[in-house]
């Protein structure tokens, strides 16, 4: 990002001088569908972030301008209303917490732009909400704590954008740091930095560019059913609260007989959550063949046991797990589309993006979107 074109298109617009805030986006190495279920995930911040330019007002008006949308927006803090542009609420959002909270905010300008990929599963969205409350914090000295950055800015999430999202998207964002996955205990928000050294690896995401309309309804669907599971073990054994605290005997016993499909999704459930915690040993030892190994059974888990891949997602696993210069790969996000995460020796990175994009366009007549991504620290003031 050119961080002299940014401060001077923003002197352009509001005739001031800005500071100037970054918040990354992020990937996730394992763990997915855990979150909900009391477990663990483990995301790493990547070097694809969104870059905010903020100057306090004398007034309380708000004003936003949004490059990437060639669009702006005008409001007040004392009238804080949703708008009907969505990269807008990301922000207003924010804002709406703050007041709600009871800091004393005055009115700002906002200008902001960013090399998150929009709708590719990178959570631009929370990169934003982040980096505007990273933003607003410095800009009022209000103290704010890094936790309470990722909940102001989940919660805006909530309210203004409408999606019922978990914590792992902003707290990732807000407490990346470079070289490093982070293991969160989504029930206790306990975490632990992981050391992610690569050694002649990279990160490669395959983005499908699809994205199926069941996802929404699979979703619910999926939770609904890990929370019958839970129900019918823990009418047993009341200590079950949730799948985190259950094991593949309680499932055997109190589930399967009842439900073969919502075992099988409480089954991936469980053993994901072992997964993850293998996943934070093998980095620990520098085993980035047993993480790959992890990943391709996580992917596995999530198409068959699951069930919220896809054949997009599918081709593209199934393409690179045989090669011998992928240690792993596994689709990442929620499902039915999105990107596929691999891990793949430095060399062969663009002779496989070559190979693979010119075979999905051939299967599917789409064309295939490909990042090549590194950790990087999570929400922070730029010195320019």
């Amino acid at each position: 990002m050119d961080i002299e074109r940014l401060k001077s298109a923003f002197r352009g617009i509001y005739q001031t001088e800005p500071i100037l805030v970054k918040s990354p986006g992020r990937i996730n190495i394992i763990g997915e569908h855990t979150d909900y279920n009391g477990g663990f995930v483990m995301p790493a911040a990547i070097n694809k972030a969104i870059y905010v330019a903020v100057s306090k007002r004398d007034d309380e008006e708000i004003h936003l301008y949004s490059e990437s949308y060639q669009a702006s927006y005008a409001s007040s803090i004392t009238a804080i209303e949703k708008s009907d542009l969505g990269w807008a609420n990301y922000v207003l959002g924010v804002a709406d917490q703050l007041v709600k909270r009871g800091y004393k905010i005055n009115g700002f300008n906002l200008y902001l732009d960013g090399n998150v990929p929009l709708g590719a599963g990178l959570s631009s969205s929370a990169a934003l909400e982040c980096a505007t409350a990273f933003a607003l914090d410095h800009l009022n000295d209000l103290g704010i704590s890094q936790m309470d950055l990722a909940l102001i800015s989940q919660k805006a999430e909530h309210v203004f954008a409408g999606v019922n999202c978990g914590i792992m998207d902003q707290f990732a964002s807000v407490f990346g740091k470079q070289d490093h996955a982070v293991l969160l205990d989504c029930r206790t928000m306990e975490y632990e930095y992981i050391p992610l050294e690569l050694k002649g690896y990279k990160l490669v995401l395959l983005n499908t560019n699809v994205k199926h309309s069941l996802s929404d309804s699979a979703y619910n669907q999926r939770r609904s059913q890990c929370e019958q599971g839970v129900a019918w073990i823990s009418a047993h054994h009341p200590e079950v609260t949730s799948l985190r605290d259950a094991n593949i005997n309680m499932l055997e016993e109190f589930v399967k007989p009842k439900d073969t499909e919502v075992y099988q999704k409480c089954k991936y459930v469980v053993e994901e959550i072992g997964r993850i915690q293998k996943a934070a040993e093998a980095l620990k030892q520098g085993d980035l063949v047993a993480l790959g190994k992890l990943m391709l059974e996580t992917h596995e888990g999530l198409s068959q046991q699951y069930e919220v891949s896809c054949k997009e997602l599918d081709f593209l696993v199934d393409y690179v797990k045989d090669l011998d210069h992928v240690l792993g790969a596994r689709m990442m996000g929620g499902g039915f589309g999105g990107c596929t995460i691999n891990i793949v020796k430095d060399e062969n990175i663009d002779a496989l993006i070559l190979e693979v994009s010119a075979l999905y366009e051939k299967e599917f007549g789409l064309s295939l979107d490909a990042y090549v991504v590194e950790t990087a620290n999570g929400s922070a003031l730029i010195d320019a």
